[in-house]
């Protein structure tokens, strides 16, 4: 006898937090849930007034666990989800969290503490995780990101120079490249924390002004094959434009003597190629390095489509 296939779940409501490309099927939930790799099939949820937290399954939305493990740490603001045995959360405490977690048959083993991580000084509005490479990235208001080790639970770098709170964060698992974005301005960032390039995607508009209709929202890298041309950025902002970018890098001659620098100081220029009537704008950053004798001058294009 043939069985029609189950319903979709209903749409979710209100704002949206994830969205995940399966095999066969776009997976999506509301803001302020999580689902949880490799199945997919059982959600994380926060945001509660009891400062609680709660797993449910995705497909029939019904909650099957609720723990107050996190009541303690304040109002949560973000989470991720590297593996199915762990959680990290953030919020107003400033103090970046990773649980141990446990879920068997439909059934919340456990959710303990593992580390409490401490360095930022305001509340963190935002995280990103990379299990290929061993790093949490977290984002605070206190216009700093934060690399640590996911495996150690320690401190590695800051990603100082943001001239805003950080709004989101990404990780590309194929290059190790950190994306942060704070206000209208996209950073790019090596993953030993070097600036590669940065560029305010509002074309001009001052970054300290109030206005945050071009803030960005989400940020994410499409992957594909290492140093694949295709790879892109894709931003998402408040003013409801997609803005997809391209990075491509270039190694030229070194250019005549000029004032030595130290082994790994970068020297950026930025250029901009384009006009206000075009559909497409050109930005192309500059950079030279040394290293044991060398130089690099490496050219990065970001390529800014215009809705």
């Amino acid at each position: 006898l043939y069985s029609p296939p189950p319903p979709p779940p209903p749409p979710p409501y209100g704002a949206l937090g994830q969205v995940v490309c399966v095999d066969k099927e776009v997976l999506v939930v509301e803001k302020n849930r999580l689902l949880i790799p490799p199945l997919w099939n059982v959600y994380f949820s926060w945001g509660f007034p009891d400062n609680s937290c709660s797993f449910g399954h995705y497909t029939t939305e019904k909650t099957f666990a609720v723990c107050e493990s996190m009541c303690d740490w304040g109002k949560m603001l973000c989470a991720a989800c590297p593996n199915q045995a762990t959680i990290v959360t953030a919020g107003i405490s400033s103090v970046v969290c990773v649980w141990d977690v446990s879920i068997s048959k439909d059934k919340l083993t456990h959710m303990k503490l593992r580390q409490a991580l401490y360095g930022h000084t305001d509340a963190v509005t935002c995280l990103a995780v990379s299990e290929v490479h061993g790093v949490i990235a977290s984002g605070s208001r206190d216009l700093t990101c934060i690399l640590w080790d996911l495996e150690e639970l320690n401190y590695i770098t800051q990603l100082p120079g943001h001239k805003a709170s950080i709004t989101a964060l990404a990780i590309n698992d194929l290059t190790g490249e950190i994306a942060s974005c704070a206000g209208p301005v996209l950073y790019l960032w090596s993953m030993k924390g070097q600036l590669l390039t940065w560029l305010d995607t509002s074309c001009g508009s001052d970054v300290t002004s109030c206005s945050s209709d071009g803030d960005i929202l989400s940020v994410c890298f499409t992957q594909r094959h290492e140093w694949d041309p295709r790879n892109v950025i894709v931003t998402g902002c408040a003013d409801g434009i997609v803005r997809i970018w391209r990075t491509e890098y270039t190694r030229t001659s070194p250019d005549p003597p000029q004032q030595p620098t130290s082994p790994g100081q970068d020297q950026s220029a930025m250029t901009i190629d384009g006009n206000a009537n075009a559909n497409f704008m050109l930005i192309t950053t500059r950079h030279k390095y040394s290293s044991n004798g060398e130089e690099y001058d490496f050219l990065k294009h970001l390529w800014f489509i215009i809705k």
